[in-house]
């Protein structure tokens, strides 16, 4: 899983991953500032948004200004798991309207047979309305707003997606991979989605 690091940390990343293993040369590579260091591990850092970086290898500031540069002017976040879902609208950095919703979405039972699943039924009820919900409020804040930023259970994102009203939003990375959206989840999903991308492979 990649690393999330915050522009403002990017410097002292790179330090600490010299200091680690080593020497480091850093090139780009594919629209990424690739590094190798000299034990061999390497890294790839991935501006947010899938942006693609062409500045110089060499130079930190250039790589944290085009992290900062990265964020559009209009912007969406949707999270979603069975059960609870937040969206909001952003602009730049700054939220605008915003929403965060929870369903009760009935637990798993032990019984068997048709009490399994009468429950599983009303699991599958439940969770459909809470996806209902997710759309609605989606709809509502994003519009046909591009791109938008996704987490939580996959399976839950894609549902809600499928929704025709939200047909013209384009998903972009990162992947959010957070619990149940609740106020301060959605609040560290916007940072983290305006944040570099980091994957790391040690020697």
């Amino acid at each position: 899983m990649p690393i999330i690091v915050p522009a403002a940390r990017i410097e002292r990343w790179l330090a600490n991953f010299a200091e680690r293993h080593g020497p480091t040369s850093r090139t780009v590579t594919d629209g990424a500032l690739t590094g190798v260091a000299e034990d061999g591990s390497d890294f790839v850092a991935h501006l947010p948004f899938d942006q693609s970086y062409d500045g110089p290898p060499d130079d930190v500031g250039a790589f944290v200004a085009a992290v900062e540069g990265s964020v559009p002017d209009d912007w969406g976040v949707l999270l979603v798991r069975k059960g609870g879902f937040a969206v909001a609208r952003l602009s730049g950095t700054t939220t605008g309207e915003s929403k965060v919703g929870q369903r009760h979405v009935q637990g798993r039972t032990k019984a068997g047979g048709q009490s399994q699943q009468r429950f599983a039924r009303r699991r599958d009820n439940q969770a459909r309305q809470a996806y209902e919900a997710a759309a609605e409020h989606a709809a509502r804040i994003l519009g046909q707003r591009h791109p938008v930023v996704t987490g939580g259970d996959r399976s839950a994102v894609e549902e809600v997606l499928a929704d025709p009203r939200l047909t013209g939003l384009t998903v972009v990375e990162p992947w959010l991979d957070v619990p149940d959206p609740k106020r301060g989840i959605l609040e560290q999903a916007v940072r983290d989605a305006c944040s570099a991308r980091i994957d790391v492979r040690n020697a």
